[in-house]
């Protein structure tokens, strides 16, 4: 952050959770007394390169970024969702769905079939993914076809679509961030006649909110304890809820490990492709 520029947050997360980042940017500036401004993260390097000041990104690029030496981020605090199955955790899961008139049932019926994943940087559609297939000892040719769909919305369409439409117009099954897949859900309901859940992987730690390193250590706390008082805010309230966020908690680095042993665990199987 520089004199000559508001506070940069940069967002990496699905764009149908875009009006919960705007509030939290929103409020933070509020809180700070200091402009603030929301933009669409194209790099994780904009963190080191004195580009993006804090972000919402994946756990996956995190403990990458972490890994580093040293770390261009830190964590500050991760969401916690509202509904009993998060269980007041910073926790989320991968619903993975299918089209409704698929014979499929379960993760296993789905060997030979057609498969979207959002982004390879993505730990709810590409790690969580891989891990499973570990789990079940298939670390390769699983399934018939791999589609990046660039992000989940996409996915989630292209499974709704259905065996009625262009094979390069669907797949048979996706993962989905059951954050993003509960809002898409509810904001387009026709999708959900078109959609089953199969099976859910997971719970995973959700994603963080972290801080540039290279920031002061007063500004950093000053980020957390917003973050941390969000909730008890009644003006900012239903703007979380229309993300289905309850509150944000503070979370530290090893929060993160249980995604750190799952790509672990593919990195040491060379499973580094989803195929």
């Amino acid at each position: 952050m520089t004199s000559d520029r508001p506070l940069r947050i940069v967002t990496f997360l699905a764009p149908n959770i875009r009006p919960v980042y705007e509030a939290v940017a929103a409020y933070v500036g509020e809180r700070l007394g200091v402009p603030v401004e929301l933009v669409d993260g194209s790099s994780f390097d904009s963190f080191a390169s004195g580009e993006a000041d804090a972000g919402f990104i994946c756990g996956l690029p995190y403990v990458r970024l972490a890994h580093q030496d040293p770390p261009p981020v830190e964590v500050l605090a991760a969401p916690v969702l509202d509904g009993e199955r998060y269980g007041g955790r910073p926790v989320y899961f991968s619903d993975v769905i299918v089209n409704r008139d698929s014979p499929c049932r379960s993760f296993a019926g789905l060997r030979g079939r057609s498969w979207a994943y959002n982004d390879p940087d993505s730990h709810s559609g590409y790690n969580v993914t891989r891990y499973r297939l570990i789990q079940m000892g298939e670390t390769g040719g699983f399934f018939g076809r791999v589609v990046e769909a660039g992000y989940h919305q996409r996915a989630i369409r292209l499974v709704a679509a259905g065996a009625g439409s262009a094979e390069d117009e669907r797949v048979d099954a996706s993962a989905i961030d059951s954050q993003v897949l509960a809002v898409e859900l509810r904001d387009h309901p026709e999708l959900a006649a078109r959609l089953r859940v199969i099976d859910v992987l997971g719970p995973s730690t959700i994603q963080p909110v972290v801080a540039a390193r290279r920031l002061p250590d007063r500004l950093k706390a000053d980020l957390r304890a917003a973050l941390l008082a969000m909730g008890d805010d009644a003006r900012y309230r239903p703007r979380l809820a229309h993300g289905l966020v309850d509150r944000f908690v503070a979370v530290e680095d090893g929060t993160y490990d249980d995604i750190r042993e799952m790509l672990a665990a593919a990195e040491e199987r060379s499973f580094l492709t989803l195929k």
